[in-house]
C-alpha cells in the first residue's frame, strides 16, 4: 500500500518513457501529459526543449498542463537534435553554432517565464571531448561559463540548474562530477545558478549521493533531484531503490536536513527493458513515499546520530536495516 505523506513533494516522471504506450503518430506532448496524469502522485512535469515544448506547441502544452492538473516545474535543454552540436553546444569551435546554442537557451528561458516554470536545466552532454589534443580546455571552459552566465542573466527570475554526468555522448564531459560543477557555479557567481543531482549520474561519477547533496547545499543551491538507480557503470535509469535503497534513504535524509522543497523527478527508463511505464512510475511513487517515511524516522534518531558521530558503521547499518526491513 502506498504511504501517504502530508508533505509529499511534487513528483514528475520522464515523459519519453510513455511513448511506447501511445499509438504511432499520437506521441505529442499533450497526449504524454494526459497519460502521466493517470499515475497518482505525478503532479509536476519537466519538459525538454525544443523536442517536447517549443514556440510551435506552447499553447497546446499550456492547455494540457491545465487540463490535467500538472504544474510545469521547468524545462531541460536538449541540444542533440541539431547535428551541428555534435562536437559541442557552448564549446563549439564555430562561433555561429555556439551563438545558436545560446539563442536556443534564451528562447527556452522565455518559454519558462511564459508558462510559469521556475527553472531551466542544462545537461551539456555534447560539451566535452573524445581524444587527447582534441579540445582547448581553457577556451572550452571559458566559453561554457560565459554562455551559462548569459543564460543566467537573460532572466534572473528563472533558475539555471547544471546537471552533471561523467560522459555520454562524449567520452569525457567538461563538467563530469560534483567538484567541477561547483567550481563552475563559483565562477558564475549568480544567485539564480545551482545544481541538479541525478542519482545514477552521481553513482556513475563514483560519488555518494548524500555527500554530493551536502556539498551542493554548502557551496551552491540544490535546484533539482532526479531519482532512479543503477549499478554505477553507466546511466542505467532503474527504478528507485532497486539497487541502492540504503544510499537512497541517506540522500532523502540529507534532502530533509537541507530543506530541499523542489520537485523529485523520476528519470527512469522502463522503455529500455519493455516495462509498462505507468506501472513503473507507480512503483517509483510508492517506493519513494516508503523510503521518505523511513528517512523521516532516521533524521532525528539519537542512536543513529551517535553511531555516525563515532563512525560506528556496524551500529548505524543495523539501525537503518531495522527501519527499512523491520526487526
Amino acid at each position: 500500500m502506498q504511504t501517504q505523506l502530508a508533505n509529499r513533494p511534487r513528483y514528475a516522471m520522464r515523459l519519453n518513457a510513455l511513448k511506447a504506450s501511445l499509438p504511432v503518430g499520437r506521441c505529442d506532448t499533450p497526449s504524454l501529459l494526459a497519460l502521466a496524469a493517470q499515475v497518482e502522485g505525478i503532479t509536476a512535469a519537466d519538459l525538454n526543449y525544443p523536442d517536447q515544448v517549443s514556440e510551435d506547441n506552447e499553447t497546446a502544452v499550456r492547455e494540457a498542463l491545465d487540463a490535467n492538473g500538472i504544474a510545469l516545474n521547468g524545462l531541460a535543454m536538449r541540444y542533440y537534435g541539431d547535428p551541428a552540436f555534435a562536437i559541442g553546444a557552448f564549446t563549439n569551435p564555430d562561433p555561429t553554432v555556439r551563438l545558436r546554442a545560446i539563442d536556443q537557451t534564451r528562447a527556452a528561458i522565455d518559454i519558462c517565464a511564459r508558462l510559469g516554470a521556475g527553472q531551466l536545466t542544462l545537461w551539456m552532454g555534447q560539451d566535452g571531448f573524445d581524444y587527447a589534443f582534441q579540445l582547448d580546455y581553457a577556451r572550452a571552459w571559458d566559453d561554457t561559463v560565459a554562455a551559462m552566465a548569459e543564460a543566467a542573466d537573460h532572466n534572473p527570475d528563472i533558475d539555471i540548474a547544471i546537471e552533471y554526468k561523467p560522459n555520454e555522448p562524449r567520452a569525457y564531459a567538461l563538467m563530469p562530477d560534483i567538484g567541477t560543477t561547483l567550481l563552475a557555479t563559483k565562477e558564475l557567481n549568480r544567485p539564480n545558478v545551482g545544481v541538479t543531482l541525478d542519482f545514477a549520474h552521481v553513482l556513475y561519477a563514483d560519488e555518494m549521493p548524500a555527500h554530493a547533496a551536502h556539498l551542493v547545499a554548502r557551496h551552491s543551491r540544490l535546484l533539482g533531484v532526479h531519482l532512479n538507480d543503477g549499478y554505477g557503470k553507466r546511466d542505467d535509469g532503474l527504478m528507485v531503490g532497486a539497487v541502492h535503497p540504503v544510499a537512497t534513504v541517506e540522500l532523502l535524509v540529507e534532502l530533509d536536513r537541507i530543506g530541499y522543497g523542489g520537485v523529485i523527478y523520476f528519470d527512469t527508463f522502463p522503455d529500455h527493458s519493455g516495462l509498462d511505464p505507468l506501472e513503473e512510475a507507480r512503483n517509483n511513487v510508492a517506493m519513494t513515499d516508503r523510503l521518505r517515511s523511513v528517512a523521516k524516522t532516521l533524521k532525528d534518531d539519537a542512536d543513529l546520530a551517535a553511531a555516525i558521530a563515532a563512525q560506528d558503521a556496524a551500529t548505524s547499518q543495523r539501525i537503518v536495516a531495522r527501519a527499512l526491513f523491520g526487526a
